[in-house]
């Protein structure tokens, strides 16, 4: 089973987001992680659309999304051919006995504490994917109470014949 990341350039309109999930339920495709935002231009909108599958499936996608008329351009990524990121954020239930563990865990990780009371702590971390599910991976021994991730996030890297 392969992982693709789909950049997708949509317009920046209502419906287009229902139109290019409708496509991946119909085709019984799966969708891993799909995150949107508007560009520097506000008329367009980045999908970025974690899928996996076969390489019938993989290929089947990217033909699929080209020919939905509110698509602008689509590029596939590889996984090691650009660069992941995710929001998490995560609420935690602490005590005095693990509060430093955590505290050790958040500076190992490159996580922040972003919010605190006498028993719960919001914790923050930017990160690769599997960092991400690393850190999560980490609280499961203490009282998570709440947990919200925006999806994956990518760009290609970069080159020198990048487009300027």
């Amino acid at each position: 089973m392969k992982k693709r990341i789909y950049s997708v350039l949509v317009e920046n309109q209502a419906g287009v987001l229902c139109k290019v999930a409708g496509l991946f339920s119909r085709r019984c495709f799966n969708i891993d992680s799909l995150a949107v935002g508007e560009t520097d231009s506000p008329e367009v909108s980045c999908m970025t659309i974690v899928s996996s599958g076969d390489e019938r499936t993989i290929e089947q996608i990217e033909k699929q999304l080209n020919k939905k008329l509110d698509v602008i351009k689509v590029k596939t990524l590889k996984e090691q051919q650009c660069i992941t990121k995710e929001l998490m954020l995560v609420k935690i239930k602490y005590n005095t006995n693990n509060r430093k563990e955590i505290m050790e865990i958040c500076e190992i990780m490159n996580a922040q504490i972003v919010d605190m009371s006498k028993h719960f702590m919001i914790i923050q971390i930017c990160d690769a994917p599997d960092r991400v599910k690393g850190l999560l991976a980490m609280f499961r021994s203490i009282s998570i109470v709440e947990v919200a991730r925006t999806g994956t996030l990518a760009l290609s890297k970069c080159s020198e014949s990048d487009k300027g």
